[in-house]
C-alpha cells in the first residue's frame, strides 16, 4: 500500500489523531528567519503543524492537502487561536494540480515529494526572490511500508 498517496489512509489517520496539533518541523522553526515576510503556500500541509507555526509568526498561509479530514482539523486549530487560514483541497498526485494556486512569497514543502511537472513549474508560484523551503525524508530515514524510495530526497 502506498501511504503517501493514499487518501483513505490519511483521512483515517487524521480522524483518529488527538485534539492537539503536532509540533512544527524542527528545521522550519530553526530557519524561520530565512523566509521572506508575507505569504506562504504550505504544500501537503496535513492538519497544519507548520501552517499554525507560520500563522503565529505573522505569515499569511494557504494550506494545501488532499485529506479533507486534515484540512478540517487545521481550520479547527486555526479558529481556536483566532488565526485566518486559507485551505485548498487538491489531489497533488495530479501533474497540473498547482496550476491555478497563485503566487506566494514562500513555498513550504515538508515531507512530500512533488512530481516532476510540479517541480519544473514551482518557480511560477514564487514572487521575485521568493523562497522555496524543502524539508524531506533523507539520510536518517529508511524505506519501509510508509516511506517509498521515491519519497527520499
Amino acid at each position: 500500500m502506498k501511504y503517501m498517496g493514499n487518501k483513505k489512509y490519511w483521512d483515517e489517520k487524521f480522524d483518529t489523531r488527538s485534539d492537539t496539533p503536532l509540533s512544527p518541523e524542527k528545521s522550519l522553526v530553526e530557519n524561520e528567519d530565512c523566509l521572506k515576510k508575507g505569504s506562504v503556500l504550505d504544500i501537503a500541509c496535513g492538519d497544519g503543524r507548520n501552517t499554525l507555526f507560520l500563522l503565529k509568526k505573522g505569515f499569511t498561509v494557504t494550506g494545501v492537502d488532499f485529506s479533507n479530514k486534515a484540512l478540517e482539523r487545521l481550520k479547527m486549530f486555526a479558529e481556536r487561536n483566532s488565526y485566518l487560514v486559507n485551505t485548498v483541497q487538491l489531489d497533488l498526485s495530479m501533474p497540473d494540480s498547482l496550476n491555478n494556486i497563485g503566487i506566494f512569497d514562500n513555498i513550504l514543502i515538508n515531507h512530500y515529494r512533488l512530481n516532476r511537472e510540479q517541480l519544473k513549474n514551482i518557480k511560477d508560484h514564487l514572487t521575485d526572490e521568493g523562497i522555496l523551503f524543502v524539508c524531506g525524508f533523507g539520510h536518517k530515514h529508511k524505506v519501509d511500508s510508509k516511506i517509498r524510495k521515491d519519497d527520499l530526497i
